[in-house]
């Protein structure tokens, strides 16, 4: 049995205050088009970020969550370069100035985004797999990093043709079959998050486990779930136009965008957050 002392109350009431943060964030998006641009996109990216060093520093110590955020961040940074430059491995785009300053045509609450999410990401996958108490051996450092990448990319498949059609946050210069998103993107997103998380897992290989209660764990998977369901006011938002056109010359139903974003952060996302949330719930579990 677990019994909070006054710090680790004030570090969960920090979690819960960031993760109602991010649900500011989600309906401030109901009025973007009367609030500043930059203000709902680091409402979007800063909670997420901070909960991952905040929680992170509880379940791997500050040294291993500082190890996870730079290795997130090189591997955003790189693959986001590179592809803005080359085309590989996401596609040929660039960025507009919806998301705020860029440092060489990227900008800088982009590569944040990865921290927050794949955090979040990374937790609910551990959860899933029923290795929050267990240490990272044999199959486990491989299956983890693969399962959690899926759950990552789930993310990025409810928001990415939302982000790009109907804010303009950034344009596929060739658009692509998925609402004018090419696949090789999100072939490129399981790369990039593989990557590093594949990194992380060979960091944390054979290291101790803390033991930590139930209701710490279930405030990842919380927000994860929150993210999901914070994609379906995107329904409820005024002002949308009809039809977008790709720079491809394709032209899309906004109905159909919002409708495929529902549809993957229910049905995938939802179901990602309902597995975690069970397996930590089942004292029976193997």
């Amino acid at each position: 049995m677990f019994l909070p002392d006054e710090r680790e109350l004030r570090t969960r009431y920090l979690l819960v205050l960031l993760i109602l943060l991010y649900v500011v964030a989600r309906i401030f998006q109901l009025y973007a088009d009367r609030l500043p641009t930059l203000l709902v996109v680091a409402f979007h990216v800063l909670p997420p970020a901070v909960f991952a060093f905040v929680h992170g520093n509880k379940t791997y110590r500050l040294r291993g969550i500082l190890v996870f955020m730079v290795l997130s961040l090189g591997s955003a940074t790189l693959f986001e370069s590179l592809s803005l430059r080359t085309g590989f491995p996401f596609g040929h785009y660039y960025f507009t100035g919806v998301m705020g300053p860029k440092v060489f045509q990227l900008p800088v609450l982009l590569a944040l985004a990865y921290v927050g999410m794949g955090y979040l990401s990374w937790i609910v996958s551990l959860l899933i797999l029923g290795y929050q108490d267990r240490p990272l051996q044999g199959r486990r450092i491989v299956l983890l990093p693969l399962i959690a990448s899926f759950v990552m990319v789930a993310w990025d498949l409810s928001m990415d043709p939302v982000w790009t059609n109907l804010y303009r946050a950034w344009v596929w210069r060739d658009g692509g079959s998925y609402f004018g998103v090419p696949v090789s993107n999100f072939l490129g997103w399981y790369l990039t998050v593989y990557l590093f998380y594949q990194a992380f897992a060979l960091y944390l290989r054979r290291r101790a486990v803390l033991s930590l209660p139930p209701e710490y764990w279930r405030l990842p998977v919380l927000f994860y779930g929150v993210s999901a369901a914070g994609n379906l006011l995107i329904a409820a938002e005024p002002a949308m136009p009809a039809v977008v056109t790709d720079p491809s010359g394709r032209q899309w139903m906004a109905s159909a965008i919002i409708g495929a974003c529902v549809l993957v952060s229910t049905f995938v996302m939802g179901a990602f957050t309902l597995i975690a949330w069970a397996r930590l719930s089942d004292p029976s579990r193997d």
